[in-house]
């Protein structure tokens, strides 16, 4: 036998008429809190980087300046 063929509506026409739209649930209250004014990680990492690499440099510079006698600062 032969299939009929039914025609379909787009989507969103008159079949969605019956659906009902869920509505969302509200949100819950978010407390903003504030970071300390102190220093962070960033802050430390970057002085403690500097302090190492001026210490690496004068100590190479005593180490040219005493074995070779051509340092800048000693």
């Amino acid at each position: 036998m032969a299939r009929s063929s039914k025609k379909r509506g787009s989507r969103g026409g008159s079949g969605s008429k019956g659906r009902k739209e869920k509505k969302a649930a509200p949100a819950a209250e978010v407390e903003v809190v504030e970071e300390g004014k102190g220093m962070g990680m960033e802050d430390g990492m970057v002085i403690v980087t500097t302090v190492v690499l001026i210490t690496t440099i004068l100590m190479v510079d005593y180490h040219m300046a005493s074995y070779f006698g051509q340092g800048t600062f000693f």
